[in-house]
């Protein structure tokens, strides 16, 4: 039995990679239900205000943060190496995405996402027409 081969194109269709080349890290998260909406707390050691980009489309809530390049300085022993970090959350329609704000202290982020507001009964007056 003889083997058939397929000659092979010199460009061949590839799907894009949508890959990152660098390795991301999945920060720690706490999420806290308060009254007035959630509070997504997310610890970034190494990284400052300037490092963090959230963004929100198609309902997708994505915190990617960048260390800052000193903060590994010129160690003598390293046993770790700050890498970029990469969260994604699935948000509900019960946030109000308009309103979303954040802050970041001593490499903790807090994302405050409230909730919209209750739509509230409306009497609707009736006219006389004439």
């Amino acid at each position: 039995m003889k083997e058939k081969t397929v000659p092979m194109k010199a460009e061949q269709q590839t799907a894009p990679d949508t890959r990152e080349e660098a390795r991301t890290l999945i920060p720690a998260v706490d999420i806290f239900e308060m009254k007035e909406g959630l509070a997504v707390v997310v610890d970034l050691p190494g990284v400052d205000k300037e490092g963090v980009a959230i963004d929100v489309h198609d309902d997708v809530l994505t915190i990617k943060a960048t260390p800052e390049a000193g903060a590994n300085g010129d160690a003598l022993l390293r046993e770790f190496e700050l890498r970029p970090y990469f969260r994604q959350f699935q948000l509900s329609d019960a946030v109000d995405q308009e309103k979303i704000r954040a802050e970041m202290k001593y490499g903790v982020l807090t994302v405050h996402l409230p909730k919209v507001a209750a739509k509230q009964p409306k009497k609707i007056k009736v006219d006389v027409a004439s």
